[in-house]
């Protein structure tokens, strides 16, 4: 498998993920709050990114056995207790979040 780093709820994470549009292929960003992850071993693990875009809520599903997975950046770390974070979707309040030093 591939080197990703140690994922947690709570972790703002940037996802690279390779688009191939005709002949050609790009690299497209998403960034966004891990909400849960899914899966006992790394074939079958699965996590849910969720981010608001346009004052609407948009979630991706992403297996991290998926070969259009380039690239796995954390941005920041929030301190939470659950390690299933469906209650941030109607949540209005901020998570104490911490930037990542690289």
């Amino acid at each position: 498998m591939r080197d990703f780093p140690v994922l947690k709820a709570g972790y703002t994470v940037r996802l690279h993920l390779r688009i191939s549009e005709g002949k050609k292929d790009r690299t497209q960003v998403f960034e966004g709050m891990i909400v849960s992850i899914k899966g006992k071993d790394d074939a079958t693990r699965m996590i849910t990114v969720r981010k608001e875009a346009k004052g609407f809520g948009v979630e991706k599903i992403i297996p991290l056995a998926m070969p259009t997975l380039e690239k796995i950046e954390v941005v920041k770390t929030a301190k939470v207790r659950k390690q299933r974070l469906y209650y941030v979707k109607n949540y209005s309040k901020r998570l104490k979040e911490e930037m990542v030093k690289k």
